[in-house]
């Protein structure tokens, strides 16, 4: 197979040398040249024919908010795989990129302590989606299965639904501000997100999405009572639960080991769920890569709720919700444009005069 070809576009030439070290060690990935900036990328596109290209966020005379629109006009479906600090700034611009059309993004190792730990870092955040979206995304399907026949049989479904919990990852800030922007101000029931990314993101994402939304959206806070017509995002490197207390719900956070190696967790949020709520919950895997969520939706369809899962033609990567798809859990495979449509027809049935009860 041909090695996927990678242009790396930086205005530092330390991250620059760096970077493309670590890249060309991987014998599948070939960093074709480099840019100090926006503009040299753009002039050295057609002559290098990347795969996919790492873009610095904070460049000088191209920045690379402006280097995307760019490319996104001229190479619509080149990869671009936004490459910035875990800074406020930065989680900003990275949010705006991939409103513009980035693939992703990959945050940059900062106070590691080391060139190892600088390493592994860009080998287990960066490498695999570099990999993924060079060799073409559209062909992308899970290739872990698991029989439908022996998937725990579909329990009588119950009209009343109390919450939504959505778990996704790549691609997820765009499909959750296609969603949650339609769903009415007056919603019958709380929502919890596990959205795939580091600190500071979450919170971010939250303000942005809140500022779009008829509901109320805001990263969650341990205590947080859950109520009808609000949304909470887990916030980075922490898992999200929720616990009953008495006739109300609440909000935990908590740092225990990564599984799926995420943190947060779609299969530890949807396992608290199907814990208090039982069969009065929806789960909604949409886009994102590798399996979490897939046991997260085996315990809630044991409970017998309900799954929603986001189709392939419409997904960035079919990788969550093809799982739970292959694995025989899903109710329904619903378009992302028809998934706010979906999850408020399967609402309105809620009669509970008491959230929870």
């Amino acid at each position: 197979m041909p090695k996927i070809r990678v242009l790396v576009v930086d205005d530092a030439v330390v991250v620059r040398s760096r970077l493309s070290k670590i890249l060309s060690s991987d014998a599948e990935l070939e960093v074709v040249d480099v840019a100090a900036n926006g503009r040299i990328a753009l002039a050295k596109i057609p002559y290098v024919n990347p795969d996919v290209i790492i873009l610095d966020v904070e460049m000088p005379d191209l920045n690379g908010l402006e280097t995307l629109a760019a490319i996104r006009q001229m190479y619509p479906h080149l990869p671009v795989i936004m490459f910035s600090t875990s800074t406020r700034i930065g989680a900003t611009a990275t949010l705006e990129a991939l409103s513009l059309g980035a693939s992703d993004y990959a945050t940059k190792p900062s106070n590691l302590g080391s060139m190892e730990a600088t390493t592994q870092h860009i080998r287990e955040e960066l490498i695999p989606k570099i990999k993924l979206f060079g060799a073409g995304i559209n062909v992308f399907t899970p290739q872990i299965a698991i029989n439908p026949a022996n998937s725990p049989p579909l329990t009588p479904k119950i009209d009343q639904v109390d919450v939504i919990a959505i778990g996704v990852s790549t691609g997820g800030p765009n499909a959750l501000a296609k969603i949650l922007p339609e769903l009415p101000g007056d919603l019958a029931v709380p929502i919890l997100i596990v959205q795939h990314m580091p600190p500071m993101f979450t919170k971010l994402l939250a303000e942005r999405l809140a500022s779009k939304c008829r509901i109320q959206v805001d990263e969650a806070i341990p205590g947080a009572v859950l109520e009808p017509g609000k949304a909470w995002i887990a916030p980075g490197d922490f898992h999200m639960v929720v616990q009953r207390h008495e006739n109300v719900v609440k909000i935990d956070t908590h740092k225990s080991p990564p599984e799926n190696s995420c943190r947060p967790s779609v299969d530890v949020l949807l396992r608290s769920v199907a814990e208090v709520y039982g069969g009065k919950a929806i789960a909604v895997i949409l886009t994102g890569m590798g399996q979490d969520g897939l046991h997260g939706c085996k315990w809630i369809r044991e409970a017998g709720g309900q799954i929603l899962a986001q189709d392939k033609a419409s997904s960035v990567v079919w990788g969550m919700p093809g799982f739970v798809v292959n694995a025989g859990l899903a109710d329904q495979i619903v378009p992302l444009d028809q998934m706010a449509g979906e999850i408020m027809h399967r609402v309105r049935y809620n009669q509970a005069p008491i959230l929870g009860l």
